[in-house]
């Protein structure tokens, strides 16, 4: 780890010049690449994503005074200071400390704390922001971790993910917990198959023969910035809500998909069919909702609804019911071609990220424009599969491409892509790299 002890050494220095001190120990925690199953963790579906050697570093030296003292590497993120016993994340603002804050505050509610003490804290960080690579869960996470060491207590990687999948919310995004769940549970070397309720963590071991690519669209997209995530969880819902009815389930507290088909128990290929039965391909309004379910609208607003999604006036609920149940079925199609391993995987493989971009773009409509063209580029030059990564609206594409072809890919996708006439892509955000499986958040003290 050449690089990562560079940075430390580099890390340390600047903490000295920042702070006047030396730091006790340094936490880091990766980004991540989701290889297939976009949008279905906070369905409940499992996920098949791995991590990046990409990462969030932070120095930290525990004081005596309860002041939070927080700086960044990076010039763009102004310094920020507060009270460590007075914590407060605006919703409406999803400046970047405001990220480090939920991590500090989960740990704080799990152990229930009022007196933390305060720390001078110096993150740096060389994933690309508002990329689909989960720069601010890791920086969630890694807070997390901080927060730990510093009280000196100890919970399992398990707790911590789910911990900090929960307080990523305090910024105002209904996320599942993917992301932090492979912060935390990442191994070197191989990709994990990540399920929920209860939440673990199994290898899944990818093809020799062949690569992940990640490329940035260079279309910047901040989660917690844009209403349409939100929409999606609650389309999600409503839609978990009807297929309940539908099948005269208890539909009131069902609020994901995932339960409607343990409640039936039928495959997901058969919730495919009911989807069909019960929702028409037409947007639905407010009004027809009540109908279906028989409320009011002042039931669907303060009931039903998030705040940021009561002024939403169509719900398109059987796009994504149809995405998320045949995503969930990919990922368990790719799982089993990579524990089988025949002949062709690679090209089987590609084929079911291939149909995971469409259906992220056609179904749940959550790619643009750039995304669209950046991964019909990619599978022009070689790779064998090319999907939209992360939450869409913009970010990375993740290629799958044979080992050989990797060079000759890389140089062309470059020239296609990035090298335009009108030379509109700003140069510091050309990220196209190959990515293998990296370690997951670890925490290191200072010798």
């Amino acid at each position: 780890m050449p690089v990562l002890y560079d940075r430390l050494l580099k890390l340390k220095e600047m903490f000295n010049s920042k702070f006047g001190s030396i730091p006790k120990f340094y936490v880091r925690a990766p980004g991540r690449v989701n290889i297939i199953g976009e949008h279905i963790d906070y369905c409940g579906y499992s996920v098949l994503p791995m991590a990046i050697e990409q990462d969030v570093l932070i120095a930290v030296e525990p004081v005596k005074t309860y002041t939070l003292q927080l700086a960044n590497t990076n010039p763009l993120y102004p310094d920020f200071s507060t009270s460590a016993n007075n914590i407060q994340i605006d919703k409406t603002k999803p400046l970047w400390h405001n990220y480090f804050l939920c991590g500090l505050k989960g740990i704080q509610e799990h152990f229930g704390l009022t007196n933390l003490t305060g720390m001078n804290c110096l993150v740096d960080g060389n994933i690309p922001p508002s990329s689909g690579l989960s720069s601010s869960s890791a920086l969630v996470c890694c807070a997390g971790l901080v927060t730990l060491t510093v009280l000196g207590r100890n919970l399992s990687k398990v707790e911590l993910a789910e911990i900090c999948a929960k307080s990523e919310r305090y910024i105002g995004t209904e996320g599942g917990g993917m992301d932090q769940s492979i912060s935390f549970l990442a191994e070197e070397g191989t990709a994990k198959l990540i399920e929920f309720s209860p939440l673990r963590a199994t290898d899944v071991k990818l093809p020799s023969g062949a690569v992940f690519v990640i490329a940035n669209s260079c279309v910047e997209m901040n989660k917690a910035a844009t209403s349409q995530f939100n929409i999606r969880v609650m389309e999600c819902r409503l839609a978990a809500k009807l297929l309940a009815k539908y099948k005269n389930l208890q539909w009131d507290n069902v609020l994901r998909l995932d339960e409607v088909q343990a409640k039936l128990g039928i495959s997901l290929e058969e919730m495919l069919l009911v989807t069909e039965d019960a929702l028409h391909p037409e947007p639905y309004n407010p009004e027809e909702i009540c109908r279906c379910l028989g409320i009011s609208l002042e039931e669907l607003r303060t009931q039903i609804l998030s705040p940021n999604t009561q002024d939403v006036l169509i719900f398109k609920l059987y796009q994504r019911a149809k995405h998320v149940y045949s995503e969930a079925a990919r990922v368990l199609q790719f799982k089993k071609i990579c524990e089988e391993a025949p002949e062709n995987m690679v090209q089987l493989l590609g084929e079911l990220m291939n149909q995971s971009h469409m259906s992220c773009r056609d179904m749940y409509e959550c790619s643009c424009p750039e995304l669209d063209q950046l991964v019909d580029i990619c599978r022009k030059l070689g790779a064998q599969g090319s999907r939209l990564t992360g939450a869409g609206w913009g970010g990375c594409a993740v290629s799958i491409v044979p080992a050989d072809k990797l060079p000759g890919f890389l140089a062309n996708v470059h020239k296609a892509y990035y090298q335009r006439s009108d030379g509109s892509l700003a140069p510091e955000k050309q990220s196209l790299f190959a990515t293998k499986p990296g370690g997951g958040a670890l925490v290191f003290l200072e010798a």
